[in-house]
């Protein structure tokens, strides 16, 4: 019997992973399905963009899967029970489940509310594919409708960053405002918060610093200040969350719901569990968490690739670096700031700005989006025949 691999999610981790796990492992020893919720691949460094009104590429998984024999589910995960070693799954037929015998969790991030009142019900957000497509029917109705119409975008992180002068840069029309819980670009060096200002200038956008949200209203946004900011269009992009099914399934995992786990991505809880990406609780060689980033999503995307293959074939499982080496930050479509960080996360005196990180950013997203449409491009053609395939079929007989 094969030895069932489940990939769950197929973002910038998980469909790596897959698709490296398809090269390097023999499939008369093994099975991979990868489950996702949406057909194509999501370029989600990129949601800013198309939210603004810009068009951009989306590999259907289907296509990348095809000369891999990876078998595609499209379905949303619903629970996980890693003591039967099933996943719980949803689609247009009902769903059902998925039994594992190697489980990859990779299902990522989505907007955190922060506890925010009004924030599901009235806010935007640009951390899914139809999340963007709504936000940006939203801008559309306002560059139509007769004098310009504000938007507020909550959260001064690079996420927000982006989301406001990518959407001051291609709807000029809008009058466009970014809300900073403390000072603008804090973790930057203080040349590129120069820069980052001179940008939001020549952009246009109005800059509101050391404001805390506390409500959020179909019009409006109310301030812990006591003031009221007027907004057609609130975009909440202050932080993120993992979904509350690794909780749930009773993983261990840390206070906000991150999969805690070892060296190699494995779960310090359940064994034949892996994590990569946003879902992953994974310390750096900095001896810090790694943050959710699509760097972080590369990093523990190898690492748990070599762990799963090493463990299963009987090889030495080699280390991949864990790095956190900086930020790349676009400030619209011909500006954008390099920030490098040093060994304990804090900004370099020095940064790259203007065109050439511009197009350093575009560089990394045309690279990020190749390696995930061709996952088993520049690896060896032999595939490894695995060394635990009959324990694994034993143990599926006494369970």
């Amino acid at each position: 019997m094969k030895h069932r691999i489940v990939v769950l999610g197929a973002g910038y981790a998980g469909a790596y992973v897959a698709g490296t796990l398809a090269r390097r492992l023999s499939p008369a020893d093994t099975e991979i399905t990868v489950v996702n919720a949406e057909p194509d691949f999501v370029q989600r460094l990129r949601l800013h963009q198309l939210a603004a009104g810009q068009e951009i590429e989306a590999p259907q998984l289907a296509d990348v899967c095809v000369s891999t024999g990876i078998r595609l589910r499209l379905a949303r995960v619903t629970a996980v029970d890693p003591a039967r070693r099933v996943v719980a799954v949803a689609d247009a037929e009902g769903g059902g489940e998925l039994g594992y015998d190697t489980l990859l969790y990779a299902l990522g991030s989505h907007a955190a509310n922060r506890g925010v009142p009004g924030v599901a019900e009235h806010a935007f957000d640009v951390s899914s594919r139809p999340a963007a497509l709504r936000l940006r029917e939203r801008l559309d109705s306002l560059s139509r409708r007769d004098g310009d119409g504000s938007v507020l975008v909550v959260g001064d992180g690079l996420t927000g960053i982006e989301t406001a002068t990518e959407i001051a840069e291609s709807r000029p029309g809008l009058s466009v405002a970014l809300v900073a819980r403390g000072e603008l670009g804090a973790p930057l060096s203080a040349g590129a918060r120069s820069h980052l200002r001179r940008a939001c200038d020549r952009l246009g956008i109005t800059v509101l610093e050391h404001i805390s949200v506390e409500a959020v209203e179909a019009t409006r946004v109310l301030c812990a200040e006591g003031t009221a900011l007027a907004s057609d269009a609130t975009v909440w992009t202050a932080g993120f969350a993992v979904s509350p099914i690794a909780a749930s399934s009773g993983l261990e995992v840390t206070e906000n719901g991150r999969i805690v786990v070892d060296r190699t991505m494995r779960s310090v809880s359940h064994p034949n569990v892996y994590a990569a990406g946003d879902s992953a609780y994974a310390i750096g060689d900095n001896g810090r968490p790694l943050p959710m980033s699509c760097a972080s999503a590369g990093y523990t995307g190898m690492q748990a690739t070599s762990a799963i293959v090493g463990r299963l074939t009987g090889r030495k499982i080699p280390n991949t670096k864990m790095e956190y080496l900086g930020n790349h930050i676009s400030l619209g479509r011909r500006d954008g700031i390099l920030q490098m960080v040093d060994g304990e996360a804090q900004a370099k005196p020095t940064y790259v700005g203007g065109r050439k990180a511009a197009r350093i950013k575009a560089g990394i997203l045309k690279m990020s989006l190749w390696t995930t449409s061709h996952p088993t491009f520049g690896l060896p053609k032999l595939k490894r025949h695995l060394a635990v395939v009959p324990d694994a079929a034993a143990e599926r007989t006494v369970a």
